[in-house]
């Protein structure tokens, strides 16, 4: 079993935004950082930055493609884990909003 400081750390990497939507991109299908940055409108390093992060913890994988690099998720369980976050998230929706230990920014 994971430690708990481990397992924290694995949510953490799930805990920003823009990660998020790459992944809900990538469940989709596989694309490209180019794919990704229009998809998103952020700047290219940040996308590759948090592709970096992604790919680090196991969430997603890439394969180069020509002069390219193709993004997929590394594991059909985080699909799942998405999911049901989306559905918890739904559920609890007031009482994130109102929670003042996890800050508004997110809002």
């Amino acid at each position: 079993m994971q430690s708990h400081p481990a397992r924290a750390r694995y949510f953490r990497a799930l805990g920003d935004p823009t990660r998020l939507q790459i992944l809900e991109l990538l469940l989709e299908r596989e694309r490209t950082v180019a794919e990704l940055v229009d998809e998103l409108s952020v700047p290219r390093s940040r996308v590759s930055n948090h592709l970096a992060c992604l790919k680090w913890c196991g969430f997603a994988q890439s394969q180069r493609q020509g002069r390219e690099v193709a993004y997929r998720i590394a594991d059909a369980r985080v699909a799942e884990m998405l999911r049901l976050s989306a559905e918890l998230s739904d559920e609890h929706c007031e009482q994130l909003a109102s929670c003042t230990r996890i800050g508004p920014d997110w809002i």
